[in-house]
Formats: C-alpha cells, structure tokens, sequence
C-alpha cells in the first residue's frame, strides 16, 4: 500500500533480536534505562492492582497524573499548565500520532533533521504526511537553525528533539527560542521531542513552553522515569487542540493503560531521579572518555545516553561494521543508518544504558578488534 512506501524498520531491533544467541553479549544497542523507577511507583501499582482498577480510564488520562505532571512542569520550568492541557498517551510513540493527526492533513510536509529517531518518518509515512529532511552535522552542534528552516516553503509543522536521539545534544536557549519564534511567524507547527529532560549533565534544558504557547511538547516516563515498559507518556497542546486530541485518543487507544497511570502517581520522587542522573552523568564521562581514544566523537553529549561516533577510519559501512563487532566480539551497537541518510554510514550509535562495568568490557572488546 502507498501510505507503507518508505517505512523502514529498526535495524537495532534486529541487531537485539541477534545479539540473544551469544550469552556473553555486551549491550549498547537499546534505548532503555536499566534502573529501576521510583520505590513508589511499584506501591501504586501493586494498590492499583489489588483494587482491581481494570476499567478504562477517560481519553485524556487520570486527571490527578495530569495534575502530577502540571506540577511538576511548575517547579522544574516554572511555567503553569493547565491540567486541561495535558493528555496522557500510550508512549511518546502514541504522542506522535496524535500531534501529526491533529496538526497535518494529507501529503501536507513536516520537516524533520537528518540524523534523527527513525519513528518520526515512519509515523509521517503511514499518515500519508509527507517528511522533509534538512541536514544537520557539527557545525551546528547538529541543531536546526532559523535560517536552516526559512529555506522551505510549504511545511506545516516542525519536530525537533532536545536531548536528542542519536546525537544527545541539547538546543542551546538562544537558538531554540528563535527557532521557535521563527515557525510562529512562519504559521509552523512546532512539536518538541523532550523525552531526556532530566537526563542533562551540563546545562540546564529549556521546553519549548518557555518560548511559545503554541507549540505541542511531548515527554515520557520511559527514559528519566525509568519505565520504559509501562508504556506511558503525555503530550501538552494549546487548549484549542484538546478535544481534536481527545478523539483521535479515543478512536486509536481508548485510553493509555490503566495500571500504568496510578503507577506514574509515584514517579516524582526527586532524590531517586537526581540518582539516576548522577548515575547515567558517571557512565556518560567513563564512555565517552573511553570512546574518544578511539572514535571521532563531535560532538560530546549533553544529554540522553547515546554517543554518536564517527567511525570512518575504520570502515565505510556501519551496518557492516555493526555486523562485524556482533559476530566477532560480540558487541551490539546500533548503525547510523538507523537515523537517516545524511552521511549515517560512516556513525554508529553507543547508548550508556549498563553499569560501568558492562561498559568497559564493551570497550576493550572494541580496541582488541580494532588493534
């Protein structure tokens, strides 16, 4: 069928499904932290079970989590958000398709970076949404610029990640405030990607809400919440939109699930997150510095817990040699070819989601294989 013409599948979820028949597998692969969530989250999920909450919940999601989130938006941006604004979705993934659905029609073109996470095409393609891609690289640090989006005519919404995924840099607050004041004037749509926010080791991050009530934010307990498995995230939308999204929520997912929404009651424990940023910060310096001796790494990651190598001097194929480092030293990394076309075969993708331990083996793995 046309709307599937061009959708691609994740190659790092073959390189895990392969990496399963070596035992001694060491793991850079995945995207998923392997801490565990707040103590509290597993007490409402166990109360929740014992209450036998099965029952939907409304579309938008348990008022008193959309309360939750409106709260902690205040002490962590100071900004106030209406918990009428807040919808609570099955995942980010859940997010994207409600904001392309509510914000583009037909063949209409949402521009996206190259590199950049391979769902936002994906979900575009099957929308019938035309994806435009501008090419980034380090001379800007691998941000989109105003003057980068002027260039095209046309486009309906932008969607932009920070932390981002592959690279982990962060928008710096000069640029992503005229980046957004810019798609306002152009009439844009912006959709920020914020899914590592409270994953950042070196600066403060900015939401999009600072600069423009307009623009639609996206977040996730998956990442800094460490709870990937729930299946559990939320968008926030100018209240204009609320009940488009609303009925696309409906029709698509009834509602995100139940169990994991009175789980996410217990999630804001802010002494159990500063640990889990501390921890993944202590595994970003470890690997990166190890890295470094090795690859060309442009640009040091600010945030998430991904690092973007080049690779170039030793090979021209990351898939290939994504292959190679699996099959002879069982190592798993992610290809750059992953996340686009815009040089991606000379990168591939490290994520510091083990102990310092795991990591190291990785490394030394890698320096035996390439010495």
């Amino acid at each position: 069928m046309k709307r599937f013409d061009g959708v691609t599948p994740f190659i790092v979820m073959d390189i895990v499904r392969e990496a399963q028949q070596y035992k001694d597998t060491i793991h850079f692969e995945v995207g998923q932290p392997d801490l565990q969530p707040p103590p509290q989250v597993w007490e409402y999920a166990e109360k929740a079970i014992r209450d036998r909450r099965t029952e939907y919940t409304e579309s938008l999601g348990l008022i008193a989590l959309r309360e939750k989130i409106a709260e902690f938006y205040y002490e962590k941006y100071r900004i106030e958000i209406s918990p009428e604004q807040i919808a609570i979705t099955s995942g980010t993934s859940g997010a994207f398709l409600v904001a392309y659905s509510i914000l583009l029609d037909f063949n209409e073109k949402l521009l996206l970076t190259d590199p950049s996470y391979p769902c936002y095409k994906n979900f575009a393609k099957v929308l019938d949404i035309k994806p435009i891609f501008e090419p980034i690289d380090s001379s800007t640090n691998y941000q989109l610029t105003p003057e980068m989006l002027k260039k095209h005519k046309n486009i309906k919404a932008i969607h932009i990640p920070s932390p981002s995924n592959p690279i982990g840099n962060i928008y710096d607050r000069k640029n992503f405030k005229s980046l957004i004041e810019t798609a306002d004037e152009m009439g844009v749509h912006f959709i920020s990607d914020e899914i590592y926010h409270g994953l950042v080791y070196d600066k403060k991050e900015h939401t999009a809400l600072e600069f423009s009530e307009n623009s639609i934010v996206v977040n996730s307990f998956s990442k800094y919440f460490c709870m990937p498995g729930f299946r559990l995230g939320w968008m926030i939308l100018p209240k204009k939109y609320m009940r488009k999204a609303e009925i696309i929520l409906q029709n698509f997912f009834i509602s995100a699930p139940t169990i994991s929404q009175y789980a996410a009651l217990g999630a804001f424990n802010k002494k159990h997150l500063e640990n889990v940023k501390e921890t993944f910060k202590k595994r970003r310096d470890f690997l990166f510095n190890e890295l470094s001796e090795i690859f060309e790494i442009e640009a040091k990651p600010e945030g998430a817990f991904y690092i973007w190598a080049n690779i170039s001097k030793y090979h021209n194929n990351s898939f290939n040699f994504v292959k190679e480092l699996l099959e002879k030293i069982h190592v798993a990394v992610t290809p750059g070819i992953d996340f686009g076309t815009n040089n991606t075969k000379s990168y591939i993708r490290f994520a510091y989601t083990r102990n310092i331990d795991h990591l190291k083996e990785g490394v030394e793995r890698i320096k035996k294989l390439l010495k």
